[in-house]
């Protein structure tokens, strides 16, 4: 025992020795790039140009097949759209099959199937292979395109497209695409209401006729399943298949801006400003560029130790987030540099964007950010092999982008070869950073001035559209006037002021649950209460009276803090803009703006406490279309008809990002002067 101790001490100081030893101030160098084994696709093609791509991996009792259509992006035009539409038509119902049977044929198996524009898939477990083929090939030969799925559809399309239209993300990434790629291009040009409901029938199956040929699909199929028993099956499902000739399409280039350009949409309600820096590059995969342009990348913008996460994040403290991307594509690649800051520090950040950009280009990369990178990718690279598809996709793109046998085996060894100044020759050949499209989604009373240092700022819409040119307001023209002649418009100081309390009711649906909001105004007493009824339950109450709020959710109340009550008594009269002077609150008039194509005069109205709203009152009628409210979300109101003299919104369209989808509320109950009591507002 002693001689054990005694062995096992000295082994332990050996050990302590030969660690203290290591110098840990220096990364141990790299070794050569490991050789990657990657199991091949094996592969055969039908005669009628069907190319099939077989990974096989018996580990797990299952097999999926995916079929990918390869053709030219297309311009869909006032039909723009309609692609989106094609995947969900397919699996709408066969000649065999209703909607309803497909779906509960497809579950009864526990598989999966699903299309787009330009695939069509399907995964089981090997035991249901054959009725997974027959449900896939099923979709794939035999739909039936029904009217009132597309009907269906649409709707939600447009549904969604509301929604986007106040989303900033969304907001910015059209009018990225838009300023990259030109709406002449198909990665350009958005969808619209109008486009959306001119799509039919018979355009989804013009589309499927035309471009669902085996001569351009690629079928893969992983799982367990051996090439020769992928042949039978193949053969068996897939060799009636007529090939076809598909049309090829060719766009004008993409080019750069001829010096930095910015453009702008303004959303006064956000307190962040969406920024996106870009520039389209000539970038595919299998390039001479590729590989180093992900090394490149990783270093500037490619995580959270990159070069912009560490000064836009970590040291300034501007954003959660900051990223970059260098996207490969065969028609034309794109450089992007994107995140959300703080309205204050909008210019800032676009001047550390700016700085990084040209600290990449001029300057370079180190040895350090080279060597961090490549384990980075490495590690990457090499847990995607994990995954079977891998091997299925990495033969895909062989075949699509024509790249060598060993491309992917080979990769590491590759990007392990890359020096510095491979690295530097890359950011110079593909980043020009003196011709850079600047965009931003924000408050463009706060930004516009300050994005003028980096370029003429061009004003754009929430759909990428420039935005159009809105007459300048009359130099006589005041806030003040602004709401007189709404009250104008709706009837009259006189009968206006007549209206002392109302009741009314709002009806609403949200993603198929009914809403009811009973609101009650008592002007007269600067009283209001407000309820909001879910399926019968009350879920939300706030009332106002004798100068204290209280609000409750499901039960749980909560008395408002000055400045929350100072912003609420901006919802508590029934015509706000009768008490805005009484109430000591100041105007702004910020020029004519463009509210959903009406030219509409923004009124900034500021509480003593400094809570603000934005008001827009239409040009030629003076009616009030929109309010802009940083907490609630942005109301548009329509409909206005008559009740007691005055004109009345009878339809208030909410969109908050608090909701999912817009809410479009509808009065259907109103009482001008009511009887209230104290009773109403408990």
């Amino acid at each position: 025992m002693k001689k054990l101790t005694i062995s096992f001490i000295l082994s332990l100081m050996v050990t302590v020795v030969g660690f203290a030893q290591v110098d840990r101030s220096q990364f141990p160098k790299a070794g050569p790039a490991p050789v990657i084994k990657i199991g091949e696709a094996e592969t055969f093609t039908l005669d009628n140009g069907l190319k099939v791509f077989v990974v096989e991996n018996d580990k797990l009792p299952r097999v999926s097949f995916t079929l990918v259509f390869e053709r030219d992006p297309i311009m869909e035009g006032d039909k723009a759209g309609m692609t989106g539409f094609v995947g969900e038509m397919l699996t709408a119902g066969t000649t065999n099959r209703t909607k309803d049977e497909f779906d509960e044929e497809v579950d009864f198996i526990g598989a999966s199937i699903g299309a787009s524009s330009t695939s069509v898939s399907a995964s089981s477990l090997k035991k249901h292979q054959e009725k997974v083929l027959d449900l896939m090939t099923d979709v794939l030969f035999n739909p039936v395109f029904p009217e009132e799925e597309l009907d269906k559809l649409k709707k939600q399309a447009i549904t969604a497209l509301a929604t986007s239209k106040d989303e900033p993300n969304a907001i910015s990434s059209r009018l990225s695409n838009a300023m990259v790629y030109g709406k002449d291009h198909p990665y350009g040009e958005v969808n619209t209401e109008q486009t959306l409901k001119n799509v039919t029938v018979d355009d989804i199956k013009l589309y499927y006729e035309t471009f669902f040929k085996p001569n351009i699909a690629y079928l893969a199929i992983v799982g367990d399943m051996s090439k020769a028993e992928a042949e039978k099956i193949v053969k068996a499902h897939f060799s009636d298949w007529k090939q076809g000739e598909v049309p090829s399409y060719i766009y004008p280039e993409p080019a750069p801006a001829d010096q930095n350009m910015v453009a702008l949409v303004d959303r006064s309600s956000s307190v962040q400003t969406v920024i996106n820096v870009a520039q389209p590059i000539n970038l595919t995969v299998g390039d001479e560029d590729y590989i180093s342009s992900r090394v490149l990348n990783q270093v500037l913008g490619g995580g959270s130790s990159s070069r912009l996460f560490m000064n836009l994040r970590e040291d300034k403290g501007y954003t959660y987030g900051a990223y970059s991307s260098l996207s490969p594509d065969k028609l034309v690649g794109r450089f992007s540099a994107n995140a959300s800051v703080r309205t204050e520090v909008t210019d800032s950040a676009v001047v550390e964007f700016i700085y990084e950009i040209n600290r990449l280009v001029e300057e370079g990369v180190t040895q350090e950010e080279l060597d961090k990178a490549k384990a980075n990718l490495a590690g990457s690279f090499g847990r995607s092999l994990e995954s079977p598809a891998t091997i299925a996709n990495f033969a895909l793109n062989i075949e699509r982008y024509d790249l060598p046998k060993d491309y992917y085996e080979t990769y590491l060894q590759k990007m392990n070869e890359l020096t510095v100044e491979d690295i530097n020759k890359t950011a110079k050949d593909l980043i020009n950073p003196g011709k850079l499209y600047i965009t931003a989604v924000g408050n463009g009373a706060e930004i516009k001035d300050k994005l003028a240092q980096f370029g003429e700022v061009k004003m754009y819409d929430n759909m990428g559209f420039p935005a159009k040119e809105m007459e300048a307001v009359d130099a006589d023209m005041t806030s003040e006037k602004v709401i007189e002649a709404y009250i104008s418009a709706i009837g009259g100081l006189e009968k206006a002021s007549a209206i002392k309390a109302a009741k009314l009711e709002m009806e609403a649906e949200v993603m198929g649950t009914q809403l009811t909001i009973a609101l009650i105004h008592d002007d007269a007493n600067m009283r209001f209460a407000q309820k909001t009824i879910v399926g019968g339950n009350v879920m939300q109450t706030s009332v106002i009276k004798d100068g204290k709020g209280v609000a409750s959710v499901q039960g749980q109340s909560m008395d408002m803090t000055d400045e929350q009550l100072d912003a609420a008594k901006l919802g508590t009269y029934f015509l706000p803009e009768l008490h805005f002077e009484t109430m000591g609150y100041s105007l702004e008039l910020d020029g004519i703006k463009d509210v959903e194509g009406t030219p509409a005069y923004k009124v900034i109205v500021t509480t003593p406490l400094g809570s603000t709203v934005t008001n827009y009152y239409d040009v030629e009628s003076g009616l009030k279309i929109k309010n802009e409210n940083p907490v609630s979300g942005d109301t548009f109101y329509s409909d206005y008809e008559e009740k007691s003299g005055v004109l009345i919104p009878m339809t208030q369209t909410i969109k908050s990002a608090m909701i999912p989808v817009p809410l479009e509320a509808k009065i259907t109950n109103l009482e001008i002067n009511p009887e209230l009591s104290e009773s109403d507002f408990n």
